[in-house]
C-alpha cells in the first residue's frame, strides 16, 4: 500500500522531552503550493460527508474542483468521507451521488466506479489511519490525552468557520511528559502502555512557529502554531481518527496535487500541514474557495434545507441557472449570497 510503505521509509523514533521541544525537521513552509506543477500529473478530489443533504456552497466548491481539474487535463475523483458513523446514512449516500451527478458532476474514479486507489470510502480505509497514527506515535507527535469531550466530538468532523475549538491549555501534554521522562529513567518504553482505543490522542504542535502556505486562491497565509490553534485531536478514544488525520492520510494515499475546498478550513490546512511533516510526506498545493451564505449573511450548511440540491432540483432549478449565480465570487469577492 502506498502510505504504508512511505511510513516505514520515513520511520522516526526520537520522542519530545518538554513543552517547547517538538521532533526536528524544516519549517512548515511550503511557498510553491500556490501552483500546481505543469509536470506533474493533476489529481484533484471532492469528498463530501454523508450527513446530510448537500446544499448549493457544497456544488459551487464541487464546480471549481472539478473545473480546475479539467483546466489541468487531470483527473477528479469522488471520495465519501463517511466516518461520522452516527449521522451518516445510506439514503444520505444515495443522495449525495444523485446529487452530484444531476449537477453535472463526474469524476473517473469514486466508490461507485472503483480505481487505482480504493476503497474510496473512509470507513473502508481504517488499516491505512492506524499505521499512519502508529507512525506518530513512535515518532512522539501526538499524546494521550483524557479531557475535553466535546472537543472529542468536533475531531470527527471538519471545523467550519466559528467553531473552531478554544485552544488546548497543555494539561496531558504535561502529565504525558512526565511520563515518558520516567519511563526513559527507568529504560520502559512508555508507548506500549496505552492502546489507541482506550484514550484520546492529541497532536502536539511546535509553539511559536509559524506555519506558512501560499493558497491557490486567498494568497500567502501565516499561522502561529500554540497562538491560532493548539494541540488538536488526531485519533479518538474509540478507535476513529480525527477528520485532520484522515484527510492527510487519503489525500496523500490516493495522490492527490490539489486541494480544492471552503475557505473555512484554511486554519486546518495549518494543521494538515504540521501531519505532512511529520509522515515525512509532501503536501499538495490548496486552494480554498469563497463560501457562500444566505440573505441573513449565514454561510449556509446542511440545516439549510431549502438550498439543498435535492430542494433546488425539486423546484425545477436548473444546473446552469445556479452556476451562473456565482460571477460575483468568480470576480475576487470571497463571500456570497
Amino acid at each position: 500500500m502506498f502510505l504504508p510503505m512511505l511510513i516505514r521509509e520515513h520511520r522516526k523514533t526520537s520522542a519530545p522531552a518538554g513543552r517547547n521541544h517538538f521532533p526536528t525537521f524544516p519549517p512548515a513552509h511550503f511557498p510553491h503550493n500556490s501552483v500546481v506543477s505543469p509536470h506533474s500529473t493533476y489529481r484533484g478530489r471532492i469528498a463530501p460527508s454523508p450527513t446530510g443533504l448537500l446544499h448549493l456552497g457544497h456544488a459551487r466548491t464541487f464546480w471549481t474542483a472539478q473545473e480546475r481539474a479539467r483546466q489541468n487535463s487531470g483527473t477528479l475523483i469522488l471520495r465519501n468521507e463517511d466516518l461520522d458513523f452516527a449521522r451518516c446514512k445510506p439514503e444520505f449516500v444515495a443522495a449525495m451521488h444523485d446529487d452530484l451527478k444531476w449537477f453535472g458532476l463526474e469524476w473517473s474514479e469514486g466508490p461507485d466506479c472503483g480505481g487505482p486507489f480504493a476503497p474510496y470510502a473512509q470507513s473502508e480505509r481504517h488499516p491505512l489511519y492506524l499505521a499512519a497514527f502508529e507512525r506518530l506515535r513512535e515518532g512522539g507527535f501526538v499524546y494521550p490525552c483524557r479531557c475535553s469531550r466535546q472537543d472529542v466530538l468536533r475531531a470527527m468532523q471538519a471545523p467550519h468557520q466559528g467553531e473552531e475549538e478554544p485552544i488546548y491549555p497543555g494539561t496531558c501534554r504535561s502529565n504525558a511528559e512526565h511520563r515518558m521522562v520516567e519511563a526513559k529513567s527507568t529504560n520502559r518504553d512508555s508507548t506500549l502502555t496505552v492502546t489507541p482505543s482506550t484514550l484520546n490522542w492529541r497532536f502536539r504542535v511546535p509553539d511559536g512557529e509559524t506555519i506558512s502556505f501560499v493558497d491557490g486562491n486567498f494568497g500567502p497565509q501565516h499561522f502561529i502554531a500554540g497562538k491560532d490553534f493548539g494541540d488538536f485531536v488526531a485519533w479518538r478514544h474509540d478507535g476513529i481518527p480525527s477528520y485532520q488525520l484522515a484527510v492527510v492520510v487519503d489525500d496523500a494515499a490516493m495522490r492527490i496535487s490539489e486541494v480544492v475546498r471552503g475557505a473555512d478550513l484554511l486554519l486546518s490546512t495549518a494543521r494538515q500541514i504540521l501531519l505532512y511533516r511529520a509522515l515525512g510526506l509532501e503536501p499538495p498545493a490548496f486552494f480554498h474557495c469563497s463560501l457562500m451564505t444566505d440573505d441573513a449573511g449565514v454561510r449556509l450548511a446542511k440545516r439549510h434545507d431549502a438550498l439543498s440540491l435535492r430542494a433546488l432540483r425539486g423546484q425545477g432549478t436548473q444546473p446552469d441557472v445556479l452556476r451562473a449565480s456565482w460571477a460575483s465570487l468568480d470576480q475576487g469577492d470571497h463571500t456570497a449570497r
